[in-house]
């Protein structure tokens, strides 16, 4: 009967299941390992789908080793939005490597199994599909668990792998070198908004709003003043806002090297005065940069090689670079 039931409600397996049966009647699960989905609980039976890690079921019925489930599988590996190609179906799976609420430390398993994804992704030659892995495995835990310590960090790292699959997509088009950001191809930023919303005041919503920044950047600065010395003004707004952020050394030094790289522009331009008044910036944001943060050795250190160079007239832009 609940076989039924489901079949009535159609296609859309976690609001239509959830809509459809009683809370009681449904249990959803995660899948932390790939799966088969076979036509009857039984390996020699036909072969409906595979299904991979991250991949939600709705377990509807059960039977000794096996669980009668709605999977949702995907047809794109490469897709950075997992909704554009998915399909569901229903069949029997072994009863393994499905964690649901139930599950003891149920939210580490599968943070652990992202991470896993995640690094097999970065590796060379890394198995196809591990980042969409990592992103779904990771985005699953704050809505199974939301109260586990791990929620908000998931949440952004599932954030940033999205962002940095469609970066990179970004980058390969004609309009990421237009000089205006507002021509330029936008990356969503509707998934960093919400860790920013659901974790506000924490190092993960600091993160996220770091990645903002990249959206108002210009492609080309063709050599004007304009776009410097509006992008050191967002990095310096954001180290001002965000002044406990993991990534307020890096901003405070991409704000000092811009105010460095319109020494440059600002001399060629003939405006003397302003070339001048960018050094002094430049020296100010680079010694904030290595007094409050000596322990951040990367870009402290950086900051000391700008301040070397910006004090000695030695050009950090242009061609004399």
């Amino acid at each position: 009967m609940l076989y039924k039931a489901i079949h009535r409600c159609g296609p859309a397996l976690a609001l239509i299941v959830l809509a459809c049966l009683p809370t009681t009647a449904v249990e959803r699960g995660i899948m932390v390992t790939p799966g088969v989905i076979y036509i009857n609980p039984s390996a020699d039976s036909a072969k409906l789908s595979d299904i991979g890690r991250g991949r939600e079921v709705a377990v509807v019925d059960r039977s000794p080793g096996w669980l009668n489930v709605i999977g949702t599988v995907d047809v794109n590996l490469d897709a950075a939005d997992e909704t554009a190609s998915d399909r569901n179906v229903t069949g029997w799976i072994v009863d393994k490597g499905v964690i649901t609420t139930s599950t003891p430390d149920g939210d580490k398993i599968v943070f652990g199994e992202a991470f896993d994804s995640e690094m097999e992704a970065s590796r060379r030659g890394g198995r196809r599909g591990a980042a969409q892995d990592a992103m779904r495995l990771y985005a699953r835990i704050p809505e199974y668990f939301p109260q586990s310590p791990l929620a908000a960090e998931a949440a952004y790292r599932a954030a940033d792998i999205r962002w940095q699959i469609e970066a990179e997509d970004a980058a390969t088009r004609p309009s990421s070198k237009m000089r205006d950001p507002a021509l330029r191809y936008q990356i969503d930023e509707e998934y960093m908004r919400k860790v920013m919303k659901k974790f506000p005041h924490t190092k993960w919503a600091d993160l996220a709003a770091y990645h903002l920044i990249e959206n108002k950047l210009c492609g080309d600065w063709e050599a004007a003043a304009k776009c410097p010395e509006m992008e050191a003004g967002l990095y310096m707004k954001y180290a001002e806002e965000h002044p406990q952020s993991p990534k307020t050394p890096e901003a405070l030094y991409k704000a000092a090297w811009r105010y460095s790289a319109l020494i440059q522009i600002y001399t060629t331009e003939n405006e003397p005065k302003k070339a001048d008044e960018s050094a002094a910036r430049a020296l100010s944001v680079a010694k904030r940069l290595t007094a409050q943060f000596p322990n951040d050795t990367g870009w402290s250190d950086r900051g000391s090689r700008l301040i070397y160079m910006v004090e000695n007239k030695i050009p950090t832009w242009g061609n004399g670079v």
